[in-house]
């Protein structure tokens, strides 16, 4: 008696995205290629795997993600630590630079694809998921910072999202969280008794990440702390309000929210998330601002930068809330044929038909004309090519319109030599 073979499962926190769903995947990748290509940004891809330094240097070392989420390892062969990416924006840079993309002039890139990060799977949030990531290499101007959010708002309108509110802040220049640095961590020390344990470790070395803690039993004393918007200079004021003037003229209403501060170190200047309550405790949808320090930071050349990433996980489940999920078609084309004459015309037609630009997809097998009916409307095609004896002997085939409406004939006979033409006409 054989042995029987345990059945392997896929690891937690990392999906498998089947045939069925990848289809709605596929349509909004689409959709986001189209809207970045109307504002000029060209795709720009990283490697998965880079050095643990780069995040390490880039994202900050008290950070959560370099604290506690990172998947990192060492090298076996050579004893390189490595790190699978946990976001995008630190690989990009270090390409711009080590491909010396800065010295010609401004870039506006994006990248789509899998990072990963350990952390506890919960609605929205995966140990691997998938983020669009737009960047604007070069820019400095408000204008920019203005165009990503007025960009954003306008791929919420194509995807018919109504629900999604956008929330700004300023975290200023370093002279001026540093001013706001001594007087929070001063604050913190007279509130020691409502900090918890992570807030207590943080209160030093990231005192600005306490502020946005979770922790029901701390939020008063969060809202009651020193706020740096109140220590922006009239640069950095300016700036803010360039950003807010040009919102307005394009219509687009926000909330200063002064608590935000993002989970990476490398932010100054404008901030922003995009957020929802349809989607539990995971509710930011989109988050960025500018970061003209990380450049110089990863060693290029000073240069300012701004962009911001999208979750695209919490993002399809915003649009199959507002949105009947359709089965995505297989095909628009599926041909049937019975014995082995009109098996192999079915292939030649079909090739015709790709020509055309028709999806087909042939039968594949024997089987009776009944159980090929089945499959073939389960497809989604929009009509099926009949091919039996007597469509051989005609040399026409039988299109039966699978969807037809009151305008349709249910079926007709078409000559082979114009099939081709007459179902890209009709499909």
């Amino acid at each position: 008696m054989s042995k029987s073979v345990q059945k392997l499962r896929g690891l937690t926190g990392m999906k498998d995205i089947l045939p069925g769903e990848s289809a709605q995947w596929e349509q909004l990748e689409q959709t986001v290629r189209t809207w970045l290509a109307s504002y000029g940004y060209r795709n720009m891809r990283t490697p998965v795997l880079e050095f643990t330094q780069l995040f390490a240097r880039g994202i900050g070392e008290v950070t959560d993600i370099v604290e506690k989420e990172m998947y990192s390892f060492t090298d076996s062969l050579n004893g390189d630590k490595l790190t699978m990416r946990p976001e995008f924006t630190a690989g990009l840079v270090r390409a711009s630079i080590e491909h010396n993309m800065l010295y010609d002039r401004p870039h506006r890139i994006y990248s789509i694809g899998p990072v990963f990060r350990h952390e506890r799977p919960q609605r929205g949030r995966y140990r691997q998921f998938h983020q669009i990531d737009v960047e604007a290499l070069g820019f400095a101007g408000p204008d920019v910072d203005a165009e990503l959010i007025i960009m954003l708002a306008r791929l919420w309108r194509i995807l018919g999202l109504n629900d999604v509110r956008l929330e700004i802040n300023s975290l200023g220049q370093s002279d001026e969280r540093a001013a706001h640095r001594d007087a929070l961590i001063a604050y913190l020390e007279q509130h020691k008794d409502v900090l918890d344990e992570e807030a207590q470790r943080r209160m030093y070395t990231n005192p600005l990440r306490v502020l946005d803690t979770k922790n029901p039993s701390m939020q008063d004393m969060a809202n009651n702390a020193p706020k740096l918007f109140d220590y922006l200079g009239p640069e950095s004021l300016a700036h803010y309000e360039a950003v807010c003037a040009r919102l307005d003229d394009a219509g687009i209403a926000y909330t200063l929210n002064p608590r935000m501060v993002r989970g990476l170190d490398y932010y100054n200047l404008t901030v922003f998330e995009w957020v929802t309550d349809r989607l539990g405790a995971q509710g930011t949808v989109c988050g960025g601002g500018r970061y003209d320090g990380l450049i110089e930071v990863l060693g290029g050349k000073p240069a300012p930068a701004v962009g911001f990433a999208i979750g695209m996980e919490r993002l399809l489940d915003l649009i199959s809330q507002d949105q009947d999920q359709l089965a995505v078609p297989e095909c628009q084309v599926y041909v049937i044929h019975q014995g082995d004459s009109a098996q192999r015309q079915a292939m030649r037609l079909a090739e015709q038909l790709r020509d055309q630009g028709l999806t087909t997809i042939v039968h594949a097998g024997s089987s009776g004309f009944k159980s090929q009916f089945k499959r073939a409307d389960a497809s989604g095609a929009v009509a099926a090519v009949i091919l039996g004896e007597s469509e051989l002997e005609q040399q026409h085939a039988s299109v039966k319109w699978l969807r037809a409406d009151d305008t349709q004939q249910p079926q007709e006979s078409i000559a082979f030599d114009q099939l081709a033409t007459y179902l890209h006409a009709k499909v």
